[in-house]
């Protein structure tokens, strides 16, 4: 499962709005941050990037999409924009898995 909805209704109280707004949210962010990844010009910005991307993803319950971040920002920079590319592949395809997984929950957000 894409994103643990229960791990998020425990934070909401099972508030379906809320759910849907913070879900909402983090969809709105997610292009952002990943665009900042592919953006990345030293190791500083790619590990802030992925370091916020996973926190997101972490809070809302994407957990697999978490992980994915969190292997991104153990990424050393330097490994070359192959490497990163890959990271950003992996990263896109789990993020899109989580919005259709959204919304085929939520409806459109």
């Amino acid at each position: 499962m894409p994103v643990d909805i229960e791990h998020l209704r425990r934070y909401t109280f099972g508030d379906q709005a809320l759910e849907k707004e913070i879900l909402s949210l983090f969809l709105g962010q997610l292009p952002d941050t990943l665009a900042a990844l592919r953006k990345a010009a030293s190791q500083r910005d790619w590990k802030v990037a992925a370091h916020t991307l996973k926190g997101s993803c972490r809070a809302v319950g994407a957990f697999r999409l978490g992980d994915i971040a969190q292997d991104a920002e153990r990424l050393v920079f330097s490994s070359g924009p192959e490497a990163r590319a890959a990271a950003i592949a992996q990263l896109e395809e789990a993020a899109a898995e989580a919005r259709d997984f959204i919304q085929a929950v939520y409806g459109p957000t």
